[in-house]
């Protein structure tokens, strides 16, 4: 395919409402207050403070406060890898995993305590035992920290969030790998109350620190729960959440380039929510949005550590992905998920302008030139978006969209690859759209 084959591409902005909370540690330390947490605090007690598996914005000034003040309070904080089978399903791993988010005992101010063993504290009403982590449920507290947002693959009142934490988190490996099986039975929703009442109940859960970012991957809301209130309140902070959540400009594609996936932009390694894949790997569900016909990926997040989870997802790929992958990592995290498919492999192709040749040709009548085609770094960065020009009448009509540049050609290299997308030096040449 020669190159006027390739559709021309154009950048827009997308005009989110900003909703950034400017001081974050001072919103914590209020909120401990509000709720009474130094009232219960002792000298000389131990709280696990947990640390999940996700990109969290100011993660590492969240959990450092939240240690200074149980240390102001005569406490001994430590830090807890909460995180299912993440990192290989190893202690090992998971503390890198928390490494490459920059939380170490340095820049957190107290201790990691990373283990795979856990304690069975009872038996769920469904039948299976209930796991929690070891040196959590020996600590005098244990303080709960989580981004609330909507699950990748189920739906409900609660999704992923402070009760999932519970579980999924620190059930480590083995409760995270039961906890699914039993979803797939019974639905998400009913197991994830059904353990969380157990460890709500045995289980010395001081608060959750719940946080809710907005389009911009901004920490916008911080709010400290009580363990009383975790099952009412957060579905209330999830359809804030899903208000705040960024979204792709258009609601039909016959292509998406994603720059890279990884866990540490969405548990799926893609967000389903933003793809429109929340029900089916490969088609949007009945009245779901966007419709995608394709998804190329280029490559991994360098947080993902190799863990290649939601690969399956696309039709196509970069052959680098192949040789990049942790397949132990990726394996487990698929199985233990339950989601198996999420870690099967597309069609690669060495360079990227063979892999979209591959799939321009494959999208029906339209000539390629005219294919509708948005590119993004990844699902959780959606502020700016490089479309193909089919969409460029519609974007120039939309008071939600700032169109920056003309329409131009792919940047592709010698090589026939692409830069990544937040690389492309962006020269507005407004004079030459057409208004």
């Amino acid at each position: 395919m020669n190159e006027k084959a390739f559709p021309q591409i154009f950048r827009v902005r997308q005009r989110f409402p900003s909703h950034r909370l400017d001081d974050v540690p001072g919103r914590i330390r209020a909120e401990l207050e509000r709720v009474g947490v130094r009232e219960r605090l002792r000298p000389g007690m131990e709280v696990a403070i947990t640390a999940g598996s996700r990109g969290i914005n100011n993660i590492v000034t969240i959990l450092r406060t939240i240690a200074e003040v149980i240390r102001e309070c005569g406490g001994q904080p430590f830090i807890v890898p909460a995180m299912g089978s993440h990192g290989g399903g190893t202690a090992e791993g998971q503390r890198e995993v928390l490494r490459g988010y920059g939380i170490t005992e340095e820049s957190v101010g107290c201790p990691i305590r990373s283990s795979m063993e856990t304690v069975v504290i009872g038996q769920a009403p469904e039948g299976f035992d209930v796991h929690f982590d070891r040196h959590a449920f020996a600590a005098d507290f244990v303080i709960v920290v989580n981004r609330i947002k909507p699950h990748t693959q189920f739906t409900g009142p609660i999704e992923s969030g402070l009760m999932k934490m519970l579980l999924i988190g620190l059930g480590k490996h083995r409760g995270a790998e039961i906890y699914h099986r039993a979803a797939w039975d019974y639905g998400f929703d009913r197991i994830v109350r059904s353990v969380a009442r157990i460890v709500l109940t045995r289980c010395r859960i001081l608060v959750g620190i719940a946080i809710v970012e907005d389009a911009y991957d901004d920490t916008a809301y911080i709010e400290a729960v009580p363990p009383a209130e975790f099952e009412t309140r957060e579905p209330q902070l999830l359809r804030q959440a899903k208000e705040w959540m960024p979204k792709l400009p258009f609601d039909h594609a016959h292509i998406l380039l994603i720059d890279r996936l990884g866990k540490d932009l969405s548990g799926a390694g893609i967000d389903t929510n933003v793809i429109g894949r929340k029900t089916a790997d490969h088609r949007a569900g009945p009245g779901e949005k966007p419709d995608i016909r394709y998804i190329c990926v280029r490559g991994l997040s360098a947080g993902t550590h190799g863990n290649a989870i939601g690969l399956g997802l696309a039709e196509f790929c970069r052959s680098q992905i192949l040789r990049e992958i942790d397949v132990h990592a990726t394996r487990i995290n698929a199985i233990t998920s339950g989601h198996v498919s999420a870690a099967m492999l597309p069609l690669d192709y060495p360079t990227d302008r063979e892999m979209l040749a591959v799939a321009l040709s494959n999208i029906g009548l339209t000539p390629p030139k005219d294919a509708r085609l948005m590119w993004i770094s990844d699902t959780l960065h959606l502020a700016e978006v490089e479309c193909s020009a089919a969409y460029y009448e519609e974007a120039r009509h939309r008071d939600d969209l700032e169109v920056i540049t003309a329409p131009r050609p792919l940047p592709f290299d010698e090589a026939g690859n692409l830069p990544d997308m937040t690389a492309i030096r962006i020269v507005p040449k407004l004079a030459d759209v057409p208004r």
